[in-house]
């Protein structure tokens, strides 16, 4: 097994519906691009404060041809505070213009976990995934992370990408195809 296949498959969002996007995303539709979703409630201290402000940072940072960046509303309380058109107003006023999802409801009763952040097994929000451009969960974070460390972390997921096209670029008299799960003939 490779080293980037020892991280596990990213699993699709489960969302009701997207804000700042004209069309549903979907992760495999993001492939090829590194993908950083900040998973947040509107009514949290910490996603405000922080989480949210860190998402648009890495927005304004990378470009979209690497970096794709998106926001997951996760209410695990407060629901009848946090419906979608509370959401609509808050984006606009904190001018979030990344795209948004709002992750879907658990189906279990007396469950309060949203799907996708049960099957991430997020501890709570603010949360941030970060998904290679293979499609391989790299980073699960809860809470605050350094603004540079981070950066770090998302650079080198570009960086490793380039050195994989750049050995493919490159003239190999045996014919083999490389990608970041190995080489091939």
């Amino acid at each position: 097994m490779s080293a980037a296949e020892s991280y596990p498959p990213a699993l699709e969002l489960q969302v009701t519906q997207w804000f700042n996007s004209s069309t549903p995303i979907s992760l495999s539709g993001l492939r090829g691009k590194v993908v950083v979703i900040e998973a947040f409630q509107m009514l949290c201290p910490g996603c405000v404060s922080h989480g949210l402000p860190q998402a648009k940072r890495i927005s304004d940072a990378f470009s979209y041809d690497d970096v794709a960046v998106l926001g997951l509303h996760s209410v695990f309380e407060h629901h009848d505070a946090m419906q979608p058109h509370a959401l609509e107003a808050f984006l606009h006023e904190y001018r979030i213009g990344f795209p948004v999802g709002v992750d879907q409801p658990s189906d279990t009763k007396g469950v309060t976990l949203p799907k996708t952040m049960q099957a991430y097994q997020l501890r709570g929000t603010p949360s941030l995934l970060v998904i290679a451009r293979a499609g391989r969960l790299r980073l699960n974070l809860f809470g605050q992370e350094n603004d540079m460390k981070l950066a770090a972390a998302i650079s080198s997921l570009v960086f490793e990408s380039a050195v994989i096209e750049e050995i493919n670029e490159a003239d190999y008299s045996d014919g083999q195809t490389c990608t970041l799960e190995g080489c091939t003939d």
